[in-house]
């Protein structure tokens, strides 16, 4: 390309000049950080499950007592630990398989937004999860 294009180019409005060129022979200077081997190391460590408990939207209420889908402890405080898995894989809004029941959660606010009994789910399409785990 001709320098004078390139001038051309760069009075145009919205072009900002880049950083001035630095003088050959110059060695690149990079600021000191940490190693990746440490940055690496302390990303791959598990974060202890000190997250909230799921909570449960009043659409999910209803439709627990609607559909006669009976939740115990145990099966609360396995669905705890599955959000914590999917959380720490980076999922969003995750489907729990539970027995013969399926749950739409949402991770990131740690609450369940919809229950679904097998009769319900026979013919039915789940959108908008990006995960799905079976208790």
């Amino acid at each position: 390309m001709d320098p004078n294009d390139i001038n051309r180019i760069a009075q145009q409005p919205g072009i900002l000049p880049g950083p001035a060129a630095r003088p050959a022979g110059t060695p690149v200077e990079i600021p000191p950080s940490e190693s990746f081997r440490s940055v690496l190391q302390r990303s791959s460590v598990a974060p202890a499950s000190t997250s909230e408990p799921l909570r449960f939207s009043a659409h999910a209420m209803q439709r627990l007592q609607s559909r006669n889908i009976s939740l115990t402890g145990d099966d609360v405080e396995r669905m705890n630990a599955m959000a914590d898995k999917a959380a720490a894989k980076g999922a969003k809004q995750s489907l729990f398989i539970l027995r013969d029941t399926a749950l739409v959660v949402s991770i990131k606010n740690r609450t369940v937004i919809t229950a679904v009994d097998q009769d319900s789910m026979k013919e039915n399409v789940f959108t908008n999860i990006d995960s799905a785990a079976i208790i």
